[in-house]
């Protein structure tokens, strides 16, 4: 299964409106000792399209004073993109909002909030990625969330949905802080039961880092003309080299509506074969009783 990049925090540059504050020092936000790219500004995403500054601000002030809010919108549509930026002036309100208003409602949908990543490194380095895959359908980010942070802090929690159905592709992502909390995670979760089904936990590996990636001999081949068979497919392909296996997969074949026909030309055409047939339908004695009257 393809996957993209876990982490799917937006840009890393400047997050607030001009406001941004400083990064704090580990040893005033927390326990940890990797907190050090932690800074009072927050990342507020899956927010729903008509979600405004106004909105946010309602709604994170409520928890402590907000220095700037940023919906992050299309550049040329102005249409949100369904993430912010939420920046307060100390970083303990920032971490209560993250722990009592991550996955709260906002416009009927969920928010998914966690603390925003200026150092892309951090991401890039894949450090404390995991992949999680055969998840049910029923889990959503939050159940994930508390189900792996048993293990340590969670920089980002997704699962990965369909954008149309917004159903579950069954996998998902954690991104923790350190790489023990990963292995920890791991360890105990990996073939374990979540909701009834056995799940694989693993490190996230990129495309072009993952083994055998260049072994690949798979061929997708579309638009297969319909009276093709699997014996046909592979007749034509075995031109370039030894086939193991091919097989075509047949869907419903979709029809065009017939055209409905024109009522007036048919009545038309009607018409003008009666006009065209009427003296060959009489009887010769009709004929010329018809041509005595005229005379």
């Amino acid at each position: 299964m393809s996957a993209a990049n876990p982490t799917d925090t937006p840009p890393t540059d400047q997050p607030g409106d001009n406001q941004a504050p400083a990064n704090v020092a580990a040893s005033n936000v927390g326990p940890s000792e990797n907190q050090s790219f932690h800074s009072a500004s927050l990342y507020v995403g899956d927010l729903a399209p008509e979600v405004n500054e106004g909105l946010l601000f309602e709604i994170f002030n409520a928890v402590g004073p907000v220095s700037s809010i940023r919906v992050c919108r299309d550049a040329i549509t102005r249409r949100s993109l369904g993430y912010a930026y939420v920046n307060f002036h100390q970083v303990g309100d920032a971490e209560r909002a993250l722990d009592t208003m991550n996955y709260t409602m906002i416009k009927s949908k969920p928010c998914r909030i966690m603390w925003s990543q200026r150092d892309p490194s951090l991401r890039r380095s894949g450090v404390g990625n995991i992949f999680v895959k055969n998840l049910h359908e029923s889990i959503d980010n939050k159940q994930l969330y508390d189900t792996f942070s048993l293990f340590g802090n969670i920089l980002s929690c997704k699962v990965v949905t369909d954008r149309e159905s917004g159903m579950s592709k069954g996998y998902g992502y954690v991104h923790y802080e350190t790489a023990e909390a990963a292995n920890a995670a791991i360890d105990k979760l990996d073939g374990m039961l979540i909701d009834g089904q056995e799940v694989q936990v693993g490190h996230f590996m990129r495309r072009n880092e993952r083994p055998g990636q260049h072994d690949w001999t798979n061929c997708y081949v579309k638009n297969v003309p319909y009276e093709w068979d699997d014996a046909k497919l592979k007749e034509e392909f075995s031109k370039f080299g030894e086939i193991e296996s091919a097989s075509i997969s047949i869907g419903q074949r979709k029809k065009r509506p017939a055209k409905k026909a024109d009522s007036t030309s048919d009545e038309t055409a009607d018409a003008d074969a009666k006009d065209d047939s009427g003296d060959a339908e009489k009887p010769d004695e009709a004929v010329a009783d018809e041509t005595k009257k005229e005379e």
